[in-house]
């Protein structure tokens, strides 16, 4: 089997079937994203109410992404095996009912449970959707929908927080995770009245009647160099993006005297601007030959800005400038990054390159605030800006990396 996804290209569609396709998908993952931060946000009414440390609550945001790592891992094969639909509707079943549960809990022990369940939830997203829209959407607009996706993650982030506190502060930590539960079972309902438009059957598997039709090895693909790479791009893409919302503006903050107010306003223009490269990436991501060079120039220009914010002499009103250059530079990307793993999957194997794949980006969530949290901690606020243009670079580096070891391959089978 060829390592290229590209064997059989899809024929024409309508774009009003694409654009359906992509908006109930980017639907899905904003819930997805959305649901990755109900916690964080209300730490401060939950350390009181069960009278829990930062570092306890923390640890939440760890075994959230510690389960959906492993769940995403293989998810991927359940998706191949059973279609993309039913383990859609599944994930947003298990996020409805943890933020329920997280409203209802009596102990750090529930939220702890709750935890896991949402992890699971979450778990299922990138397999689920990137078979959809690698196997629905027509091939010239595939770029435009890993830009559409990008962006409802990058809502999801954004609405978190605001609609979170808010209700928080109107009525109580308990009633704000209750309606994120009742947001989660309306989206739920909306693509349940489209379910057909979501219908996909599971990947076409091996005859394995005779010796002249010998079954694929489902474990093929991670012999794939470019897979391997992938997952490590999708890594440090991770840890990036952590140090992003969880330590630098609070890091360039203290290094150029930012007011309180425009510290919490940096991540903010960082998550919008990053939602409108996205738009321009889309177009650019049109001609996957030079999505390497995409990606390069991207966070390459992402990496002078944290140099800049680390090395320079900037005025406080011109931090979150820079936060939103480097959103924008860093979301032209997106688009980009996303044709990097389609361009290493085998066929029939979608749902289990990316559950593979983007489980990078729960280890790489996992692991950046223990390394950067130490920074933060000794007041290293210059390291830890320095510590993201060097992993931005290394995306660089990552990415022709993937270029360099993708090749044809021919998938090993097992005997019947």
């Amino acid at each position: 089997m060829n390592s290229s996804s590209t064997a059989h290209p899809l024929p024409p569609v309508a774009f009003r079937q694409d654009a359906s396709l992509i908006g109930l998908v980017g639907l899905a993952h904003l819930i997805s994203h959305f649901s990755q931060l109900l916690l964080a946000p209300l730490f401060p009414w939950l350390k009181d109410a069960f009278n829990a440390s930062y570092a306890e609550l923390g640890f939440l945001m760890t075994v959230f992404f510690v389960t959906s790592c492993a769940v995403q891992a293989t998810s991927g094969f359940v998706v191949d095996r059973f279609g993309p639909r039913p383990v859609l509707f599944a994930g947003l079943t298990l996020l409805g009912i943890a933020a329920f549960g997280y409203a209802a809990s009596t102990s750090y022990w529930m939220l702890a449970f709750f935890a896991v369940v949402a992890g699971v939830g979450n778990g299922v997203f990138h397999p689920v959707d990137y078979t959809l829209l690698n196997r629905k959407v027509s091939a010239p607009r595939l770029g435009h929908a890993y830009s559409v996706h990008g962006i409802t993650g990058s809502l999801g982030w954004a609405l978190a927080p605001a609609m979170m506190v808010s209700i928080a502060f109107a009525f109580s930590w308990r009633v704000a995770l209750a309606s994120a539960g009742v947001l989660a079972f309306a989206v739920l309902a909306v693509l349940w009245f489209q379910r057909e438009r979501l219908s996909l059957p599971a990947a076409p598997r091996p005859v394995s009647g005779g010796s002249a039709q010998p079954t694929e090895n489902p474990m093929a693909f991670m012999q794939i160099p470019a897979v391997w790479m992938c997952f490590g791009f999708f890594f440090f893409y991770a840890m990036a993006l952590s140090v992003v919302q969880a330590f630098a503006p609070v890091a360039a903050g203290q290094l150029h005297g930012v007011p309180l107010a425009l510290v919490a306003v940096c991540l903010t223009t960082y998550m919008l601007c990053a939602a409108g490269g996205m738009v321009l990436g889309g177009f650019l991501a049109s001609d996957p030959a030079r999505c390497e060079r995409v990606v390069g120039v991207g966070f390459g220009l992402a990496a002078g800005v944290a140099l800049v914010l680390a090395l320079g002499d900037v005025p406080a009103a011109a931090v979150p400038v820079l936060f939103g250059a480097m959103g924008f530079t860093s979301g032209i990307a997106g688009p980009s990054r996303d044709l990097l793993v389609k361009k290493s999957t085998p066929e029939n194997a979608t749902g289990r390159v990316y559950g593979v794949v983007y489980s990078g980006l729960d280890i790489g969530q996992a692991i950046a605030p223990l390394i950067f949290g130490v920074l933060m901690d000794q007041g290293q606020f210059r390291g830890v800006l320095l510590g993201l243009a060097l992993v931005q670079l290394v995306l660089i580096a990552s990415a022709f990396n993937v270029r360099r070891v993708r090749r044809t391959v021919v998938v090993p089978v097992a005997s019947t």
